[in-house]
């Protein structure tokens, strides 16, 4: 091959390296590995917390339409939960009396 074209590729394998922030490691993987695994980890604690608020704030008949509701459109029921967890947070609604 031609020495002039080995030396553009070298200095762009070294520049794409350099970019992502992996000197070490191929250009390919993604630089954000911890940080994904990190929240993988993370994501079972959250959804525990976020069964647990909604336990203590719903009834078990509003829990189960909350399901059924996930089933078909899920982001529209991921939608509901939060903004009942930041209203029970808030203080606009407050936990089911027994």
């Amino acid at each position: 091959m031609d020495p002039e074209l080995e030396a553009i590729r070298a200095k762009r394998l070294a520049q794409m390296k350099q970019g992502a922030g992996m000197a070490g490691l191929p250009a390919g993987l993604p630089s954000g590995l911890p940080q994904m695994q990190k929240q993988e980890q993370e994501k079972p604690e959250e959804d525990e917390m976020r069964r647990t608020i909604l336990a203590s704030i719903l009834d078990n008949s509003a829990r189960e339409r909350l399901a059924r509701i996930s089933i078909v459109k899920q982001d529209k029921a991921r939608q509901v939960e939060e903004m009942l967890i930041r209203m029970a947070q808030s203080g606009q609604i407050r936990g089911k009396t027994l």
